[in-house]
């Protein structure tokens, strides 16, 4: 058998080879993303620096995952498990995406489980920025069994009668999301997309279209890390501040369209807490998540990160009081920073009857601190 010596050449392979450049591309693209990420995270501490690597490599497994799709018999897919975790996942939800072609017809079945809220979103989109919504059916407009059951068609044309999720030109992917009061519960919502269209056996490999996303991938990763930098700029320019997150509205980037965001950072010494003081509006759902300033969710596992609107303990005047600080300060509604010393939250108010106010912080100081 013929070796390659592994100094020979930058590729270590032939330049004829179907395949090699791209993949050299993808190589040499995780390796600008690597410097990349030594740059951002050369001032923090060594758990953080590490914590930067394991972010670009959860975004990698995220998008490993999704990498060989077929939209004519197209799979629903888990997205953003703790795994995978990739530009502000949230844990609360449970979601599944299938890539899919506008032009062909599909069948969605599925059960609600315990969730207290779930939609159904297509999408038009050629990258995340550029993201928008194309169509959704939510929970209220579902026509669901005494179960919770339910059957959609999912078409450029409308069936004579039952759920349908409209398909218009250029609609290139589906998104359920399940909203969940806990994040440890019992019965999951499920899923299944279904293709009803026949379609021609595939050739052996699209060769065009592989070496296209090997590429993109590596552009992918050096992406991934100037999107965090970009991202968290203002968070560090105003840290214990609170903003309306304006470019995540009306469904951009992948999000859900009925949702208004709200966004802030806390930096903090280590027995001081950052105190988030809401007050609930009317919504069909509300939930505060924390965030490393890499764009994870926190432990989400093991750790109290997140509080929804049915958990949380309301004060006298209805307002909630939430606590953020490494150790528990034993009242009310904590969240644990799991020590960071900066961090992000955000607030997601799922059908606003109206406009929520920006919540209220301070810092304060937890028991036993030195002054």
């Amino acid at each position: 058998m013929e070796t390659v010596d592994e100094n020979d050449g930058a590729s270590g392979v032939a330049d004829d080879v179907q395949g090699a450049a791209a993949w050299q591309a993808m190589v040499d693209g995780l390796a600008a993303a690597g410097r990349a990420m030594a740059d951002h995270v050369a001032d923090l501490s060594p758990a953080e620096q590490a914590d930067g690597f394991r972010a670009l490599l959860r975004s990698l497994n995220n998008q490993l995952g999704r990498f060989e799709v077929d939209r004519a018999d197209p799979e629903l897919v888990p997205f953003n498990g703790w795994r995978e975790k990739f530009f502000m996942d949230n844990p609360d939800f449970h979601y599944w995406v299938a890539d899919i072609d506008d032009g062909r017809r599909y069948r969605l079945t599925g059960r609600i489980g315990d969730a207290s809220y779930t939609s159904i979103t297509a999408y038009a989109a050629g990258g995340i920025i550029d993201a928008s919504a194309a169509s959704r059916l939510d929970q209220d407009s579902l026509e669901l069994e005494a179960d919770g059951s339910f059957e959609v068609m999912v078409s450029r044309e409308q069936p004579p009668a039952g759920n349908w999720l409209p398909l218009p030109q250029g609609a290139n992917s589906i998104w359920v999301r399940s909203f969940y009061d806990d994040v440890h519960r019992d019965a999951h919502g499920e899923v299944h997309i279904e293709a009803l269209d026949s379609a021609s056996v595939p050739p052996l490999i699209d060769t065009d279209r592989f070496v296209h996303r090997l590429q993109r991938l590596g552009k992918g990763a050096r992406s991934t890390v100037r999107g965090i930098s970009t991202s968290v700029a203002e968070d560090l320019a105003r840290p214990n501040e609170v903003r309306v997150w304006e470019e995540m509205q009306g469904g951009a980037a992948f999000t859900e369209p009925g949702i208004h965001y709200q966004r802030g950072a806390w930096q903090l010494g280590e027995r001081q807490a950052l105190e988030i003081r809401l007050t609930p509006v009317e919504c069909r759902y509300w939930n505060l998540m924390l965030y490393s300033r890499f764009l994870n969710s926190l432990d989400h596992r093991h750790r109290p990160v997140s509080l929804t609107g049915a958990r949380a303990i309301a004060e006298d005047d209805s307002s909630v009081r939430v606590l953020l600080s490494a150790t528990d300060p034993g009242e009310g509604n904590w969240l644990d920073t799991e020590g960071r010393p900066f961090g992000i939250f955000v607030v997601r108010w799922l059908h606003a009857e109206t406009a929520p106010q920006l919540p209220e912080l301070r810092v304060v100081d937890l028991p036993g601190a030195s002054r």
